[in-house]
């Protein structure tokens, strides 16, 4: 399984977080296009904490972590 967590804007409509067999996806993008999240929204991955890019692949037990473009004033 892994972890595929959800913050900021990218939570509205749907979990904060979800569990899928690792085999379901191959790269950060399939599960972005599965979560019907637009590639253009998704400005940091990180995998297992560590950055990664929209092509990047992942093992059995890791974590994915994707955030939105996140503005300060």
């Amino acid at each position: 399984m892994i972890v595929v967590k959800l913050f900021a804007g990218l939570r509205e409509g749907r979990e904060k977080a979800y569990e899928f067999p690792a085999e379901q996806f191959k790269t950060v993008e399939e599960i972005g296009e599965y979560l019907e999240i637009p590639k253009e929204k998704l400005a940091i991955i990180l995998v297992n904490g560590v950055h990664a890019e929209l092509d990047a692949t992942f093992n059995d037990g890791d974590v994915i972590s994707l955030f939105p473009a996140i503005g300060g004033g």
